[in-house]
C-alpha cells in the first residue's frame, strides 16, 4: 500500500471525529492502528498509542494538529520506519509512562473533552488514560472507525483479491490431492493447507484453519483433531490466509475418494442453491438481513431449517470477523465496497456436515466474487 493511502484515512478519521463530536481518537495495538498507519503490532505491556486529534472545528481550512504516536523508545526507529507519522514522542524503560501519556494529550489539548478509545484496548491502558484525563468523557474508536472500515478502498480489495486467489488455488490443489488424503488426520491436513497458501503466496493463516471430517463436520467451529480422513465422508474445509494484513476465508465441503452417503449430496446441492441465491440477492440499497433471508428460505424449503443455526455471513477486512453482519434483524443497507462472506450450511448432529462460503464485494449494481473455484463436493 502507498504511504498516502494511511494519511488519508488519518484524514477521514479526523473528520469523522469532528462528525461525531468526539475531540480525539487514542489506538493501542490493534487493526485499528494498522488501519490509519499501517504498523502491525501485538499488544504487550508497554504504552504504545496513537493519539488523533479533531481538531478545532470552529476553523475550518485551517491546518489541523497532526497525529502523533506515543511507544517505548525501542519502537522508535521501527514506528519512523514503517509509518508516516512525523510526530513521535518516546519514554524509556524506567520512566512513569502515565507522566508521557498526561503531557502528550495535554499538549494536544485532549485532557478534557470527549475521547474515543479502542474497542479492544486493554484495561490498563484505559485507566492510565482516565487517570491523565480525568476531566474527559469516554467513548469507543467504532463510534468513528466503524463507517470508514466497513467500506474498502482500492488498496484493501486489491490485497483480499490476492489472497482470494491464494485461497482459490489450495482449494485446486485440494481436489487434485484426492485419495492421497485417506489416512491424514484433521490437524495434518490443516497443516498441508497451511502449506499450500503459503506456496501461492499468502503470508500465513488469517484464522485456526477448520478441518471437520464426517461427524466432526456438524460442529461449525470445530478446528481440527486426530479423526482420519476416510473415504466416502465428507469433509468441510474453511481456511484462509492474508496478503498485506488483509485476510481471505473460503469454506469448501469436499469427498476425498468414493462416493459420500446418499443424503449428502441432497444436503450440498441445497447449500449450494442457497449461497446462490443469497449472492444473487447482493446489491447496493438492499439490507443485510434479505441476504440471510435468501439464503435461510431455501433451506427451509428443503426442510432442513433447523439445520441452519448461523447467520448467513459477516464482513471482512483487516478483521476476519466485523460490519456489517449478514443476519436476521440486521437492516443495514449495503453500499459499494463493502465485503463480506456468504456462507450457509447445514449440520446433521453426528453424521456430518456441509458448508459453502465465497467472500463478495458490494459494486454500483450487484457484487464481485472474490472466490471462483468449483463449489462441487467432487
Amino acid at each position: 500500500m502507498t504511504e498516502d493511502v494511511h494519511a488519508e484515512r488519518r484524514e477521514r478519521a479526523a473528520a469523522r471525529l469532528r462528525e461525531t463530536g468526539a475531540d480525539g481518537l487514542v489506538c493501542f495495538p490493534s487493526r485499528n492502528l494498522q488501519y490509519l498507519t499501517g504498523f502491525a503490532e501485538e499488544p504487550g505491556e508497554r504504552h504504545l498509542l496513537l493519539v488523533v486529534p479533531a481538531g478545532d472545528r470552529a476553523t475550518d481550512g485551517a491546518s489541523l494538529p497532526e497525529p502523533e504516536f506515543l511507544v517505548p523508545a525501542l519502537y522508535e526507529t521501527q514506528v519512523r520506519e514503517e509509518t508516516t507519522v512525523d510526530a513521535v514522542r518516546t519514554w524509556a524503560d524506567g520512566d512513569d509512562p502515565t507522566v508521557a501519556v498526561r503531557d502528550l494529550l495535554g499538549d494536544l489539548g485532549l485532557r478534557e473533552g470527549r475521547l474515543l478509545v479502542d474497542d479492544t484496548m486493554w484495561a490498563t491502558f484505559t485507566q492510565d488514560l482516565r487517570s491523565a484525563a480525568p476531566d474527559a468523557a469516554w467513548g469507543l474508536a467504532s463510534e468513528a472507525l466503524a463507517d470508514l472500515r466497513v467500506r474498502k478502498d482500492e488498496a484493501e480489495l486489491d490485497a483480499m483479491r490476492a489472497a482470494a486467489v491464494a485461497a482459490d488455488e489450495t482449494v485446486r490443489d485440494l481436489r487434485e490431492l484426492g485419495a492421497d488424503a485417506l489416512g491424514m488426520t484433521e490437524c495434518d491436513l490443516a497443516d498441508w493447507v497451511a502449506d499450500r497458501l503459503a506456496a501461492h503466496g499468502g503470508e500465513g493463516t488469517s484464522f485456526e484453519t477448520i478441518v471437520g471430517a464426517g461427524p466432526n463436520g456438524a460442529k461449525p467451529h470445530h478446528g481440527c483433531g486426530d479423526r482420519e480422513i476416510r473415504a466416502g465422508e465428507p469433509v468441510v474445509l474453511d481456511f484462509g490466509t492474508r496478503v498485506d494484513g488483509y485476510p481471505s476465508d473460503q469454506t469448501r465441503t469436499l469427498v476425498f475418494d468414493r462416493e459420500p452417503p446418499a443424503e449428502y449430496e441432497r444436503v450440498h446441492e441445497t447449500v449450494r442453491e442457497a449461497q446462490a441465491a443469497a449472492v444473487e440477492a447482493v446489491e447496493p440499497g438492499v439490507a443485510a438481513e434479505v441476504i440471510d433471508r435468501a439464503a435461510r428460505e431455501v433451506i427451509e424449503d428443503a426442510g432442513y431449517g433447523d439445520a441452519f443455526f448461523h447467520r448467513t455471513g459477516h464482513g471482512v477486512g483487516l478483521d476476519v470477523h466485523e460490519e456489517p453482519y449478514v443476519v436476521a434483524g440486521n437492516d443495514r443497507e449495503l453500499e459499494p465496497g463493502m465485503v463480506f462472506s456468504v456462507e450457509p450450511g447445514i449440520y446433521l448432529d453426528g453424521r456430518f456436515g456441509c458448508r459453502i462460503e465465497d467472500l463478495v464485494v458490494v459494486t454500483g449494481d450487484g457484487c464481485e466474487r472474490l472466490n471462483d473455484t468449483d463449489r462441487g463436493w467432487r
